[in-house]
């Protein structure tokens, strides 16, 4: 969710701008210290500072890179924060490519919307303070601060295409009460209240803890151009463990995701159709912790967070967190023209247009025990529960992307979601295409 200031420069002085111009091979470092002013219709204003640095060596594998350094502190104005480092290389072990990811997230006001998708109701009117029916503007929220460290590595199975996947990671949540106070709100309870004092949500889990993870598995891959592939598949199958030996005590679970991507070239080098089509699974009776069940299971983070689904990175257009189950199928298809190319500042640049259809569905619902629930005397069952069993999901929308070199890819999203349940629409301004 990062866009640097500076390139809104590319607009300026036209004339320096070379149209049509062989493409240039970098090589060394290539090195940028940028202030980040990005959106989020989720988040707000991002402002704050980056830092990127891609090593090309002798330019003999551009667009590739030896390694890539990645550190950010930024912060959003309605009060998340992000402060991430991260790593990544096929050239530090040989043979195998290696991520670290070293992240300290803060979100006082993270969506929950509940479990299980269209089986909770969303009323927006809720958080509409001009709506006769407003109980607070965080009624569906909660605090979540969020460290993550987290190390994964590929390496060679057979050829250049088929690897394994291994990784470990482990992080640790503090969830609790938006703060009314600072925020000057209603003392009324949010959802996230409700559902503690309901039972949905254990005392042992409403103020957080440690999620200590392993992973393997195996992943194909034959893409052209890692960033904005114009051909190839990319294939993935991942079980991620969180023994309870780990520290991971009764919440002790496994998870499997199986992820596959594909790529056709439509006009050569300059428009493409993509797809994503993604499954996730809790495996036996492991007891997931709610503040876990969001986790998108990936071979390796390609932005902040791997969450949902609904919002920038899963079902664009649909609210953050939205659906949220025991397990579920998601997708997306877009068209990826590149519409310009242009050589500026001595980088090679291009623009691209995407637009896209995104939809998600629970495949298997958290158990979720309303015995206990307390609606209060303003609300009903019908307010918070309909009874019914999880529909597709889905929105649409486009996209603008501006390309430098290839791999740092300005991205702007807009969807739109197609059931009131999930929503508005979701303005989303940050880096790269989505897969």
């Amino acid at each position: 969710m990062k866009t640097p200031f500076s390139l809104l420069l590319m607009f300026i002085c036209l004339t320096q701008l070379s149209f049509g111009q062989e493409e240039k091979v970098k090589t060394g470092w290539n090195f940028g210290a940028l202030p980040t002013i990005a959106f989020d219709s989720d988040l707000g204003f991002q402002y704050g500072g980056l830092i990127n640095l891609y090593h090309y060596g002798d330019g003999s594998r551009y667009p590739k890179y030896n390694h890539s350094l990645y550190l950010e502190i930024s912060r959003f104005t309605r009060g998340s924060g992000i402060n991430r480092l991260f790593y990544d290389s096929d050239q530090l072990l040989k043979g195998v490519r290696t991520t670290f990811d070293l992240s300290y997230v803060t979100d006082p006001k993270m969506d929950f919307y509940g479990f299980n998708g269209y089986e909770t109701v969303y009323n927006p009117a809720f958080t509409d303070e001009e709506n006769s029916e407003y109980v607070s503007r965080v009624f569906y929220a909660f605090d979540r601060k969020m460290f993550r460290v987290k190390a994964d590595l590929q390496g060679r199975l057979s050829g250049n295409s088929l690897r394994w996947v291994a990784g470990l990671a482990s992080y640790h949540f503090q969830t609790g009460v938006v703060d009314k106070e600072k925020y000057e709100l209603p003392e009324a309870e949010t959802l996230y209240e409700k559902y503690v004092n309901g039972d949905i949500i254990g005392e042992d889990e409403k103020d957080g803890g440690w999620v200590n993870y392993l992973k393997a598995g195996i992943s194909y891959d034959t893409r052209d151009n890692e960033p904005n592939p114009m051909k190839g598949v990319w294939t993935e199958a991942v079980i991620q463990t969180a023994p309870g030996f780990l520290g991971n005590g009764d919440f002790g679970h496994s998870k499997i995701a199986i992820t596959h991507r594909q790529y056709f070239t439509l006009i050569k080098k300059d428009l493409s159709l993509a797809y994503r089509i993604a499954w996730q699974q809790t495996l036996g009776n492991g007891r997931v912790p709610f503040y876990a069940q969001p986790l998108v299971i990936t071979s390796f983070l390609r932005g902040t967070t791997s969450q949902g689904l609904g919002g920038s990175k899963t079902i664009r257009g649909i609210l953050r967190h939205r659906v949220v189950g025991d397990g579920f199928i998601y997708g997306n298809v877009e068209l990826r023209w590149k519409f310009v190319r242009f050589q500026f500042i001595n980088q090679n640049f291009y623009l691209a247009l995407n637009p896209f259809w995104d939809f998600g569905i629970i495949t298997d619902p958290v158990d979720v025990d309303i015995s206990n629930f307390d609606y209060g005397a303003e609300f009903t069952q019908d307010d918070f529960f309909t009874g019914e069993k999880d529909r597709l999901h889905n929105s649409v929308g486009t996209g603008l992307k501006i390309a430098m070199n290839q791999n740092f890819i300005v991205s702007v999203d807009f969807g739109k979601a197609l059931d009131e349940q999930d929503g508005s629409t979701g303005l989303y301004i940050g880096l790269n295409f989505l897969f």
